[in-house]
């Protein structure tokens, strides 16, 4: 049995990879420290983007283990153009699992290296990443998972996704 921890990045200045935390932002990342002291974690993989980096760097730092950036993790582009109507695309996205945008990728494409992390990363493992990302992931391990689910991801959020033998569960773990 393998037990993985999904962590969802703490409220960030903007979108860009290179996005500050907030004022808030940096008291999540030390209110996750305290929710990970007492769970066994033994690796840290996380999306290259500054924001999920300083979310898990006071766990990190904390755990004394090293973060290892992994760029399966960045968040999904949806597309390079400007788009009024990206929600309602994103949307859409989760119907249509082969949508792609001009510039971006597919549910499915983005799925998919996302997946390959999961399943190479080791037992009781922190994996940080972005709401998209994060919600698409939950969806292949249970296909009702969709855009109402996605909205109502929270900065920062936790999950727990267990994988064995008999097939995998996930759980939401973040309360606050």
């Amino acid at each position: 049995m393998k037990t993985l921890y999904l962590v969802r990045h703490c409220s960030a200045n903007g979108q860009a990879a290179d996005a500050d935390l907030t004022e808030s932002g940096f008291e999540q990342a030390e209110k996750l420290a305290a929710f990970f002291s007492e769970i066994l974690i033994e690796n840290i993989i996380s999306s290259p983007f500054k924001r999920t980096q300083d979310s898990i760097k006071p766990t990190a730092n904390a755990k004394n283990l090293p973060l290892t950036i992994d760029d399966r993790l960045a968040e999904r582009t949806l597309s390079t153009s400007d788009l009024p109507n990206w929600l309602e695309l994103l949307k859409e996205t989760f119907h249509n699992l082969d949508l792609k945008l001009t510039g971006g990728e597919s549910s499915r494409e983005a799925t998919s290296r996302a997946i390959e992390v999961i399943n190479e990363a080791p037992n009781n493992t922190i994996l940080v990443t972005h709401g998209n990302l994060m919600s698409l992931i939950l969806k292949h391990f249970d296909d009702s998972i969709g855009f109402q689910e996605w909205k109502s991801l929270r900065n920062p959020d936790v999950y727990t996704i267990t994988i064995g033998d008999d097939g995998s569960s996930f759980e939401q773990l973040w309360k606050d």
